[in-house]
């Protein structure tokens, strides 16, 4: 083989080498670009309806996440006896024009707490020092909506599941499905 031959061979595979290089680098942006635009259409679809979305994200070290992670210390405990460390997302809004009334949305992320239809979401409303679980492992975004129950701003979980304040907790207002009839032995 002579060196034209060699240095032919090692060019075309630097070319592909950079191809593929290329290649990658533009699949990372078209995924951040998708992952951008999926995001902002998401915002942009909520702030079309009022909503004001709630935005979770880590904040270790926190008071919100030293609440979130004592609110959800069981899960946490059977995660760990499973070698599962999961990420704790948080995120707060105020939904009722009380001074002291805070609520704090948690989601517990890792492969053994998420199913099919992704990570849940609760949320904690804080009166005065103490938390109460008042919507519990719900699917899907949540936003803040402007219009009001009892009080309470209503919530919008993923695109159209609104859920109300029913004064002590939230509710769904998606009625379920009627059950079939069981026909038993006569």
């Amino acid at each position: 083989m002579t060196i034209q031959q060699i240095l032919s061979r090692i060019r075309l595979r630097h070319l592909a080498l950079l191809t593929v290089s290329a290649l990658s680098v533009a699949a990372t942006v078209s995924a951040a670009t998708t992952h951008h635009r999926t995001h902002h259409t998401r915002r942009a679809n909520a702030v079309g309806t009022g909503a004001a979305p709630v935005i979770l994200s880590a904040h270790p070290g926190t008071q919100l996440d030293i609440d979130a992670r004592k609110l959800n210390t069981d899960d946490l405990e059977d995660a760990a006896k499973h070698h599962d460390h999961p990420v704790v997302l948080v995120g707060s809004a105020p939904l009722s024009a009380g001074k002291n009334d805070e609520a704090l949305f948690v989601q517990l992320q890792s492969a053994r707490l998420c199913g099919s239809a992704g990570c849940t979401t609760s949320v904690y409303l804080r009166h005065n020092d103490s938390w109460k679980t008042v919507l519990d492992s719900v699917n899907g975004d949540i936003s803040v909506l402007p219009t009001r129950h009892k009080g309470m701003h209503d919530l919008l979980v993923g695109k159209n599941d609104k859920w109300i304040w029913d004064g002590n907790e939230y509710q769904d207002t998606l009625s379920a499905p009627p059950m079939p009839k069981m026909n038993g032995p006569n």
